[in-house]
């Protein structure tokens, strides 16, 4: 049974989609981008701000089902400069260090709200 998941640790939905989808033992994350879940406010200013805001709302999401990042099998980075890719690496690293998922980067012309970074995500429980 499809279940849906939300909590006001991260921001709301910026249109008609759920933050996440459960179903069974298997976790559908809609991409996360670098909006302050407390003052709805979007941060478009440095990357490595940008993409540990979009980490700590992912983080917020996988909670709300009772998961974390150990538990994620999946990521698809959207960037919209590849010159941020050496950045978003190191961040990103920070919050992976044991078995990394798998992942894709793929870059892209631009993104909500004007941000440089979104990351989507697959866990199982």
């Amino acid at each position: 049974m499809k279940k849906v998941i939300h909590t006001d640790n991260a921001p709301k939905a910026v249109g008609p989609y759920s933050q996440a989808i459960q179903i069974g033992d298997m976790l559908f994350c809609s991409g996360q981008i670098s909006i302050d879940p407390k003052t709805n406010e979007v941060f478009t200013g440095d990357i490595k701000t940008q993409t540990e805001m979009v980490l700590k709302n992912i983080e917020a999401v996988l909670a709300a089902a009772n998961m974390k990042y150990s538990n994620i099998v999946k990521t698809t980075i959207f960037l919209t400069s590849m010159s941020d890719f050496a950045t978003v690496n190191e961040i990103y690293s920070k919050a992976f260090t044991d078995a990394p998922p798998a992942r894709s980067t793929v870059a892209v012309a631009g993104l909500p709200k004007g941000v440089n970074v979104e990351i989507e995500v697959i866990a199982h429980r």
